[in-house]
């Protein structure tokens, strides 16, 4: 049987909502979605699309190597972006992380986030093939 591993990144909203960052089942890894805020609470790029993609991106990192796992092991992202005009700048950060592996993704458009300053959120599904 494989065993699940819930990892936890301390915010208060994973304690409100009731979710972990990662949850990873044998060698695969979900990425909870993802925004533009930092360790302190502070939201990072502030009417900065493409700041706020390569935040996330790096934070997502972060977390996949806390779960063994690289950028070269996701195999799907999902953005969520409040203004679909903004693809271009979206679509050049997440190509500068990910040219070379090239997962699945999806960009759809979304009325609102959780604060309004936050313009994108990115959630990430890895496999660990070794």
């Amino acid at each position: 049987m494989k065993k699940r591993v819930n990892i936890s990144s301390g915010s208060k909203w994973e304690k409100l909502v009731g979710y972990s960052r990662i949850v990873k089942v044998g060698n695969q890894v979900f990425v909870t979605g993802t925004t533009a805020v930092d360790d302190n609470g502070n939201i990072v790029g502030i009417g900065d699309v493409y700041k706020q993609t390569k935040f996330i991106l790096s934070k997502i990192e972060k977390y996949l190597n806390e779960a063994g796992a690289k950028l070269s092991d996701i195999v799907r992202t999902r953005m969520f972006v409040v203004n679909i005009t903004d693809w271009q700048e979206v679509g050049q950060a997440h190509n500068e992380f990910f040219s070379n592996i090239k997962p699945a993704t999806t960009m759809v458009e979304v009325s609102s986030l959780i604060e309004s300053d936050l313009l994108i959120e990115i959630e990430a599904d890895a496999i660990i093939i070794k």
